[in-house]
């Protein structure tokens, strides 16, 4: 395999909503640039970036696939490294991942729906990091495809900026070419055949229509330039070989985002996506210099530019469990020149790392590869530390590059292991899943004892706990966790806790008087030794107030743990002999349950802080769901027509709230939560909760019994 230099490599992310073709246009390209036999589809498990088990059962991308084409002239080819990533709501951030590490995105957008809730976030995401963008509006040759309506649906989305670069000839079933708006030529295409396309005039009914659209590309890119404005005002139009450059430009300034038409399973229109890919998308070698983090001992960040005369930094985007290969670590050369066989030192985690094999990657084939250049994209098996968001490099010159920030996961379910054999393979199998998946969490509730898996909704979990099953043979329940609802007090209390028992020999005695108040939320607890004059001795206070917390912890109402509580240990009495650390617990467990009988108890329970983000048409629905659901509203926003609904909601209420709103909005509408702080539970509900609690211990005492 040729090596590339950053010059020659141009790194591109597919990203849009699902189902809008990404996948088969991958295919299309491959299959064109002659790098795969066959035009691989989705719909039968062919298409080379789709190969995990779960991908071809769900027909769905689930994970980021990578490939990449050599295209261009036979003495100057380029690579083209293409990321494809997932359009589906549940598994969108791995495109926000890999967007770091690629010079342009290309968007690609549905012929017949045009722009989507998935299209506008990952918009957005790239707004957020100023990456250069193109637009490909793909299946032109479906049922009511129709590429005004695309152009408008975009231009309505993303403003003045989108500007197509090419037009389609005919439309769904009779797709046949498309016509270059800049060298002004018309290419046309078998439906199905090798996408090669056939150069010829531009027919004679869209004559017109182009020549106002090339009109209008040309005002667009000379806008600002003074001497391509003199030269527009002067002849009319402005040469292809001043157009090109101009473009190039525009584009990678994020001036202009140019649209282009395609069929990815008609293969018509790729070869000239490719050119346009060659010509007009910036090189790895023009992307702007890197700010890591501060070097230690250092004030202002370290920095790298994308040259091969730079130290060797590499930036770790993706990882991967193979059941052969083990860990996989997929990484961008950011700086210098990456061999074979080379050590490099994980800032990170400050270990040495050898990078023995490397090698690039298309589609589930690793093809081994003596080096890499600054800007190229590769793989490694068996780093031993090394996990995503790592940067390696020169030992003499640190950098760590920064890691992308994702939101919490939205929803969490209760796993359990459906045998004894199950149990022992979970943990393991997760934390691999966990190494692959940044959305994916597992952890133990340290209150409901239970093991709990939180992700980005239930399609998520779903091809999680699928995984488990296929991978590494562990089978789970999943179940809805319980809510850790807390009880507090809102009254106080005065009272005398005393525990007395004789037996043969030393007996046991434990006396104490307390007061409980109220703490505002947030406080927990707190203890106050107010104990004058030695009624009990100090080596007993710490008994009572152990006696307490273990008392709190179990509970009053429904088992749940008390909070936000003050108690003043202000006098007792004890026994010189029969009184010891054991007999003042127990008067402090006494004291506990008796202050809690007048303290007025009530329950807590989570409010959870909610954002919901739906098409516009969808709003009053969701508004009157929350409000169904006891949330209250704190805002809402429009963003480029979508509602943006910011609300508090008890988490009782959310539990099965992901596939609520996915059966609401038809799947156009997304949701992140986080826990903000602790309310009271109305009364007609804490008597429903407080009857389960007991019905649940009872329960658990019988099988114990």
């Amino acid at each position: 395999m040729k090596v590339y230099e950053a010059a020659n490599l141009r790194n591109l992310a597919l990203i849009g909503h699902g189902h809008a073709g990404k996948t088969t246009l991958v295919s299309a390209m491959l299959y064109t640039a002659g790098a795969a036999p066959r035009l691989g589809r989705v719909d039968d498990g062919s298409a080379p970036t789709d190969y995990d088990e779960e991908e071809i059962a769900r027909q769905m991308s689930i994970s980021t696939g990578l490939a990449f084409v050599e295209w261009g002239k036979t003495d100057s080819k380029v690579k083209i490294n293409l990321l494809d990533t997932p359009g589906f709501n549940m598994f969108v951030h791995e495109a926000k991942m890999v967007l770091p590490v690629v010079d342009a995105a290309l968007v690609v957008v549905d012929g017949v729906a045009g722009v989507e809730v998935v299209t506008q976030r990952v918009w957005g995401y790239c707004d957020e990091i100023k990456l250069p963008r193109m637009i490909v509006v793909n299946r032109m040759d479906r049922e009511r495809a129709d590429a005004n309506r695309a152009l408008e649906s975009l231009t309505s989305a993303f403003g003045r900026a989108v500007t197509p670069l090419q037009l389609p000839i005919g439309s769904e079933k009779s797709l046949s070419g498309v016509i270059d708006l800049v060298r002004m030529k018309a290419y046309t295409y078998e439906m199905g055949g090798n996408g090669k396309g056939k150069e010829g005039p531009i027919p004679a009914d869209m004559a017109g229509v182009a020549k106002e659209a090339h009109e209008r590309l040309v005002e667009l890119v000379a806008e600002g330039k003074d001497e391509l404005m003199e030269e527009f005002f002067e002849t009319g139009t402005i040469p292809e070989e001043h157009l090109v450059p101009a473009l190039h430009e525009a584009i990678r300034e994020d001036k202009l985002f140019p649209v282009l038409f395609t069929s990815g399973l008609g293969n018509i229109g790729v070869d000239e996506l490719m050119d346009f890919i060659v010509d007009y998308t910036p090189a790895a070698s023009e992307h702007h210099a890197i700010a890591g983090q501060p070097s230690e001992g250092g004030s202002e960040p370290a920095t790298r530019k994308g040259t091969d005369s730079e130290p060797v930094s590499v930036y770790v985007f993706k990882t991967m469990s193979d059941a052969f290969a083990g860990r996989i670590s997929y990484f961008k050369v950011f700086s210098g020149v990456l061999k074979n066989d080379a050590a490099l030192q994980n800032y990170n985690r400050n270990t040495l790392e050898k990078f023995a094999h490397i090698s690039l990657i298309q589609g589930k084939q690793a093809v081994p590869i003596s080096e890499l250049h600054a800007g190229d994209i590769g793989s490694v098996a068996k780093l031993r530390e090394t996990l995503t968001g790592d940067t390696l490099g020169d030992k003499a010159s640190p950098i760590r590059y920064p890691v992308v920030q994702l939101p919490e996961p939205a929803i969490t379910f209760a796993i359990e292991p459906k045998s004894r054999a199950d149990e022992d393979k979970l943990g393991v199998g997760l934390h691999k899943l966990m190494e692959e998946d940044a959305m994916l969490r597992f952890f133990r509730d340290p209150q409901t004892k239970e093991f709990l898996i939180a992700g980005t909704g239930q399609q998520h979990i779903e091809v999680v706990v699928s995984k488990m099953k296929k991978r590494y043979h562990a089978e789970v329940v999943l179940k809805a966790p319980k809510v850790p609802y807390r009880e507090t007090i809102r009254g106080k209390a005065d009272v005398q806790g005393r525990h007395k028992k004789q037996t043969g020999g030393h007996g046991q005695y434990g006396d104490c008087k307390i007061k409980m108040e109220p703490l505002p939320r947030g406080a927990e607890f707190e203890f106050v030794n107010d104990i004058f004059g030695g009624s009990i001795p100090r080596n007993f206070i710490p008994a009572v107030e152990k006696g307490i917390k273990d008392a709190a912890a179990r509970g009053f109402l429904a088992g749940y743990p008390v909070v936000n509580f003050r108690v003043i240990l202000y006098d007792g009495s004890y026994h010189d002999v029969d009184s010891n650390d054991l007999s003042f617990q127990m008067a402090g467990r006494i004291a506990f349950r008796k202050a809690m009988e007048v303290a007025k108890p009530t329950l807590l329970e989570p409010i959870m802080t909610v954002e919901i983000t739906v098409p516009d048409e969808f709003a009053g629905t969701i508004m009157g769901d929350l409000n169904s659901r006891r949330g209250r509203i704190q805002g809402m926003d429009n963003k480029a027509g979508n509602t943006i609904v910011k609300a508090e909601v008890p988490m009782a209420e959310m539990l099965t709230y992901g596939a609520d709103l996915t059966s609401m909005t038809q799947g156009r509408g997304s949701f992140s939560m986080e826990m903000h702080h602790y309310d009271t539970v109305p009364q007609q509900l804490q008597d429903k909760i407080i009857e389960k609690a007991k019905a649940e211990r009872g329960e658990v005492k019988e099988e114990e019994e």
